[in-house]
């Protein structure tokens, strides 16, 4: 469940991921509901199966070899120069998650 995943904040292995695609999928189409074109969405999906992988490094170059579907220039353009609201996309994380981790401020 995506959600124990937000709360735990452990990495996972890649057969733990996929197992979640399906659920990872619907947070994903909440959270960049936002994000205009379908193949920004598709590198955010990628993009957060990435973090949410095991390994020190969570550059994109480590991410994008942990990953099957990984495209190193891809995921690079995604973060960094596609034209996307970033306040969006971290304004409906934080709704979708603050439930579940609580954080104390």
């Amino acid at each position: 469940m995506v959600w124990w995943w937000f709360g735990h904040g452990g990495p996972v292995d890649l057969g733990e991921v996929e197992e979640l695609r399906g659920e990872l999928a619907a947070f994903v189409a909440e959270v960049f509901a936002s994000v205009p074109r379908r193949d920004q969405r598709a590198k955010g999906d990628c993009y957060l199966r990435g973090l949410m992988l095991e390994g020190r490094r969570k550059s994109i170059q480590p991410m994008a070899e942990r990953l099957p579907d990984g495209d190193m220039q891809a995921l690079q353009q995604f973060v960094s120069q596609s034209p996307w609201d970033h306040a969006a996309v971290l304004r409906a994380v934080a709704v979708k998650t603050v439930p579940v981790v609580d954080p104390v401020v």
